[in-house]
């Protein structure tokens, strides 16, 4: 049966990767502009993000715009979202379930093995959870990529990684690795009672003929 500090130290993980998840999903940091091509202005960063885009100037001065309607936005952004949301929302359940798994809690009863059973749909839950983020996050970084190498795209209009998809990709690692230690939670199968092997030789007879 796994140890308790195993199951600690996984739901550990996950829960910093939650934190990650949900920091990554709120910074507008998703891609910023690349400054390349012979004219460059460095003046302002342009950055985008999930919920809105932000436009960061050397004097410090911040101005950030909301995406003002669903419908305007691209079906990837879209898809990107969804996921991200998923994702967290999937991954709270599983530090929930597995909450009620782990050997160092009262919950879900004194029974070992069903507890242990419990800790392992968490941490299965959590892998569920950490690989809708890592698609999202993918899908993404796979968009940024394929809009960078377009030679029709403007230079001006080009984007490189920003800090939250990294900070999003992290989280969702976390969760990987804590959702497989708790998955690894899984109980051993119950041993086999060992009997006496009963002998085959009948019994020798006490009494003595004369």
């Amino acid at each position: 049966m796994a140890n308790s500090g195993l199951q600690i130290l996984g739901f550990a993980l996950a829960l910093l990767g939650l934190i990650g998840l949900i920091i990554g999903t709120i910074l507008p940091q998703w891609k910023m502009s690349a400054y390349v091509g012979d004219n460059i202005i460095t003046a302002v960063s342009m950055y985008q993000g999930l919920w809105m885009s932000c436009a960061f100037q050397s004097t410090g001065q911040i101005q950030c715009k909301v995406y003002d309607s669903i419908l305007q936005l691209d079906s990837a952004l879209q898809a990107t979202r969804a996921l991200m949301i998923v994702g967290i929302i999937v991954t709270v359940a599983g530090l929930g379930v597995a909450t009620m798994g782990m050997k160092c809690t009262n919950c879900g009863g004194d029974d070992k093995n069903k507890k242990s059973r419990i800790a392992m749909t968490g941490g299965i839950v959590l892998l569920i959870g950490s690989l809708c983020a890592t698609i999202a996050c993918s899908w993404y970084a796979n968009n940024i990529i394929k809009e960078f190498y377009n030679p029709f795209a403007p230079v001006n209009s080009k984007y490189e990684f920003g800090s939250a998809i990294f900070i999003a990709w992290a989280g969702a690692f976390l969760d990987i690795i804590g959702g497989g230690m708790l998955a690894a939670s899984c109980p051993k199968g119950k041993p086999k009672a060992k009997y006496p092997i009963a002998s085959t030789r009948p019994p020798s007879s006490s009494k003595e003929y004369v």
